[in-house]
């Protein structure tokens, strides 16, 4: 019990061992220390601060040093450099480390790497300098690699970690103890052991602590289970990782067309792939593509010119609408002063229900089945907020412009854009993705699109009819 107070009673550690401060940034002492080592060009120090960290924290540290440092603290921690750490970072940044380095030593630290983590280095790479890389690497290793990088961009296959443990049905529970003790060439850490036939079809797995609670002379087929929720290699990423969330795996098998187990796909690959799928889709709604915040400037100038092109195309169709009523509003200032309330609520309105879409959509919240009481409630939120907020933009109109007649033309503008902008917002993304279309890149320019023109057209028309009358 004395231990115990001991314990609890201790003062709590530093945040995150003094690399980070209290907000989870890298400490700027530390990071003072790291540039003061890698100026004075002193190996030893920086290899002192540097060898402790996990390769994320080294990752952070990357992250926030320049060009130059960045490649001179890879060349002054020489083979003490933890390779995995260039999967912390984004492609800007690995490639600029590996490109400045002689294809011999890639090869070698690719060969201390994970096969997932590997891959998705030299995915990054051009085809020469992969191929010569993959030339230099034992065969085993340059088969499975060359298998993994064959498959899609973004799938499982990419993904999965060829390094596993599989065993014959007819091996006893002692044998495979026995396997586990004397093979060398076995993953780090695994949960589970996979069971396959002699042409390496799956059959079924074994957990671990299932083999450990079994008695030796027991043989595999007796205590295995089939394999649930096996994925095809061919599987987008963003699917496997939703099926392992699905069913609270911590590990699953991945399997080519002929069912022959080919790699794993573990937990922490799904957090990875969660979290690239989240940025990713972050990144295409606001039309900036796969750029990095360390790209050059030329680079992410180029990545997003493409959408601020298309949006001002739309924005030139907006202003056409506009110019159909240039008579109405030369008539009374007072429109051009209100019509961009009008416009803007809409969009933010559109842009709020396109969001909840995406998202539900890349969730597989929303499907053909339930997309008909999706539509009708969007529909009423619309409506609702747009009844709402056109009471108060009316009011507030007919009092500033000391015209009624003013404050109910916005007011019904109001309700009819703010419905508009929840049917696109719903609609514009169930279309797209019907027709194959990511929702996320192109949603956001014609959602918003059909909110200025909508509004414009609504209060510039009921304007101009107004008048008239």
């Amino acid at each position: 019990m004395a231990d115990m107070q001991h314990v609890l009673d201790a003062p709590s550690p530093e945040p995150r061992s003094g690399i980070y401060d209290e907000d989870g940034y890298l400490a700027e002492h530390f990071l003072d220390r790291v540039k003061q080592a890698i100026e004075a060009e002193d190996a030893a120090d920086l290899r002192e601060i540097i060898s402790p960290l996990h390769e994320s924290e080294l990752g952070d540290v990357l992250r926030n040093l320049g060009h130059d440092a960045r490649q001179t603290l890879v060349r002054l921690m020489g083979e003490e450099f933890d390779y995995t750490a260039l999967t912390e970072v984004d492609e800007a940044i690995r490639l600029s480390i590996v490109d400045a380095m002689p294809n011999e030593r890639v090869a070698e630290a690719l060969r201390e790497l994970d096969s997932d983590d590997a891959v998705y280095i030299l995915e990054d790479l051009g085809e020469e300098d992969r191929k010569e890389i993959l030339a230099k690497l034992p065969f085993r290793e340059r088969l499975r690699l060359r298998r993994s990088l064959e498959y899609p961009e973004e799938s499982a296959g990419r993904r999965m970690q060829t390094e596993f443990v599989a065993v014959p049905p007819y091996w006893t529970v002692g044998q495979t103890i026995d396997y586990m003790r004397d093979e060398e060439d076995l993953p780090e850490s695994f949960a589970q052991i996979f069971v396959v036939d002699p042409t390496f079809k799956l059959l079924g797995a074994v957990d671990l602590d299932r083999i450990l609670r079994t008695r030796r002379p027991a043989k595999i087929d007796e205590i295995m289970h089939e394999t649930r929720h096996a994925i095809p290699a061919e599987t987008d990423q963003e699917e496997a990782a939703q099926i392992i969330e699905q069913y609270d795996l911590l590990s699953a098998a991945v399997v080519d067309e002929n069912e022959r187990l080919v790699g794993i796909l573990t937990i922490d690959d799904v957090i990875d792939i969660v979290q690239q799928e989240a940025e990713e889709d972050i990144r295409r709604m606001g039309g900036v593509g796969d750029e990095e915040i360390s790209d050059t400037v030329v680079t992410a100038a180029r990545s997003r010119f493409l959408w601020l092109l298309i949006n001002l195309a739309t924005a030139i169709l907006a202003s056409l609408v506009i110019g159909l009523f240039d008579a109405t509003i030369e008539q009374m200032v007072a429109l051009a002063v209100l019509m961009p309330i009008v416009a803007s609520m809409g969009g933010n309105a559109g842009t709020q229900t396109m969001t909840v879409a995406v998202r539900a959509l890349a969730s597989r919240d929303l499907d053909i089945y339930n997309a008909g009481r999706i539509v009708r409630r969007e529909a009423l939120i619309g409506l609702l907020n747009g009844v709402v907020f056109a009471v108060l933009i009316g009011i507030v109109a007919s009092l500033w412009f000391e015209d009624v007649g003013l404050g109910q033309v916005i007011a019904i503008a109001m309700v009819v854009n703010m419905l508009a902008a929840a049917l696109a917002g719903i609609l514009i993304p169930l279309v797209l993705d019907h027709f194959g279309a990511d929702p996320a890149i192109s949603s956001g320019t014609f959602v918003t699109t059909v909110t200025d023109v909508v509004g414009f057209f609504a209060f510039l028309g009921l304007a101009a009819w107004w008048f008239a009358v």
